[in-house]
This record gives C-alpha cells, structure tokens and sequence, in this order.
C-alpha cells in the first residue's frame, strides 16, 4: 500500500464507499443532534402532501380543529404543515401515523404504498431517523361535486340567499 493510500484511507473525508447511513449518524462521539418531533411531522406531512391523489391531510376532527385555530389571531401557523400526521421519534428511529383524505378514483392500496415511500424517503433523507413504520388511516374520499360544498369542518355550506 502506497503512503497517498494511508493517507486517504485514515482521512475524516467521507468517500463514496461511505453508507449514507453511517455517514449520518445523529449520535456520535463528538455529541448528539436531537430532532423535535414536529419537525419529523412536518416533514412527513410534506412528504405525503407531494404524492398525487392525496385531497387532504388529518381526518373531519383534526381539519374541524386546525380550521379553528387557523382563526385565532396569533395561533401558531405551523400546524397545516403537520395536520393529520402524528410521529414518535427516539434518538435514532421515528414511526410515523398518518390520516390523509384521497380523491375519488384513486387506488387506495397503490397511493398508501406511494405515501408511504415517499414519507420514508422524505425523513430519512432529511434527519438521518430510520423510519420504522409509516401507518396510514384513509378517513374519507373526496368526491369530485364536493369541491365548493363543504368547508374544512366537513359540514354542507348553508346558501345565505334563496
């Protein structure tokens, strides 16, 4: 072995021999990076947003909730981010609970398995989390003649005038 190969070999340098995994690792000898658990969420919910088919995210409670609080002057805005997602995160793994709303037509199967990839894709890109489980909770179907009919509480629009 030549003294260049030494060199490289016992250099800090990350190499593209190096795991994606290995390479970002949240707890290290030099000290530990902690992710909050809304950050993991609101990464998750991006995610499952990006996938086509997915209407809304969080069920009639969780929408009827966040519209209200969406109202409030000074409410946290960081909530649509993350509606409809609930996660656990540890110091290396996150399992990640979803509620989406899919459009009428879609194949729920083939959209939970796209969800659900790009959910995984999303935070272990972003964090370094091995994400261990990714459950998905399909509340509702959005059918193509409700789009003006109902507002986030999920109850008909009244007609103010007859």
């Amino acid at each position: 072995m030549t003294e260049t190969q030494t060199k490289t070999e016992n250099s800090k340098v990350p190499t593209a021999r190096d795991t994606s995994r290995n390479s970002r690792e949240l707890v290290t000898s030099n000290g530990r990076t902690s992710i909050a658990d809304n950050v993991v969420a609101k990464i998750a919910g991006m995610a499952a947003r990006e996938v086509g088919g997915v209407y809304r995210m969080g069920g009639g409670a969780a929408r009827a909730f966040g519209a209200m609080r969406d109202r409030i002057p000074g409410a946290s805005s960081n909530s649509t981010a993350s509606r409809g997602v609930a996660v656990e995160v540890g110091e290396r793994q996150a399992a990640v609970d979803i509620d989406l709303v899919v459009e009428y037509g879609v194949a729920i199967p083939d959209l939970a398995s796209a969800v659900r990839r790009n959910v995984i894709n999303g935070v272990e890109r972003m964090t370094g989390l091995e994400v261990t489980e990714v459950n998905i909770t399909i509340d509702d179907i959005h059918l193509p003649d409700e789009d003006d009919q109902e507002e986030d509480t999920g109850r008909p629009i009244e007609p103010r005038v007859q």
